[in-house]
C-alpha cells in the first residue's frame, strides 16, 4: 500500500495489507482508494467534521465499494459506537477496508482497541500504530482504558 496517491491522504497509515486508515479523503482520493483495491469504506467522522463530504456515501457506493457511516463524537466517544464499529469491521473480514474520520484520531484509537481486544495483538505493537498518528488526549485515554478494562 505504498501508493503515493494514498500517502497524500491526510493522516494516511496502513496496517498490514487489508487495512488503510486516514483522515478525511477528498472526492478524488476516494477514487484512488478504490483503485488501490479497497472494497469498503467506514467513516467515523461526524457529518459536521472538517472537510466532510455531504454525499460521501453515494460517492463511495458509485465507485463500487461498501460504505458504513458510524458518527463518533470526538469529545465524547461511546462504547456503543466502538461495539458497532467492531461488528462492521468483522463483517468485512477478508476484504480490504479503508477507515477514516476527520484526522485519523478516532480511527486510530478504535483500530488500536480492535486489534488488542479482537485480534490479540499486543498492546505495545498496537500502540506503535496508534502513536504514529497521535498521543490520545485525556478523553480518549479514558475511553481506551475503559474498553480495555471491560474485555
Amino acid at each position: 500500500m505504498s501508493d503515493s496517491k494514498l500517502a497524500s491522504i491526510y493522516g494516511f497509515h496502513a496496517i498490514g495489507d487489508q487495512l488503510g486508515t486516514a483522515g478525511q479523503p477528498s472526492e478524488n482520493q476516494l477514487s484512488a482508494i478504490r483503485a488501490a483495491g479497497f472494497e469498503a469504506v467506514i467513516n467515523l467522522a461526524l457529518p459536521t467534521s472538517d472537510n466532510a463530504l455531504a454525499n460521501e456515501g453515494s460517492l463511495v457506493t458509485a465507485l463500487g465499494m461498501s460504505y458504513v457511516h458510524i458518527p463518533v463524537d470526538f469529545k465524547a466517544p461511546k462504547a456503543r459506537d466502538f461495539r458497532v464499529f467492531c461488528q462492521v469491521l468483522e463483517a468485512f473480514a477478508g476484504r480490504r477496508v479503508f477507515v477514516h474520520c476527520a484526522a485519523n484520531m478516532r480511527v486510530s484509537a478504535f483500530i488500536f482497541l480492535h486489534r488488542v481486544l479482537y485480534q490479540h495483538v499486543s498492546i505495545a505493537e498496537a500502540e506503535r500504530d496508534l502513536h504514529a498518528i497521535w498521543q490520545p488526549n485525556e478523553v480518549w485515554n479514558q475511553f481506551i482504558q475503559s474498553q480495555l478494562e471491560h474485555r
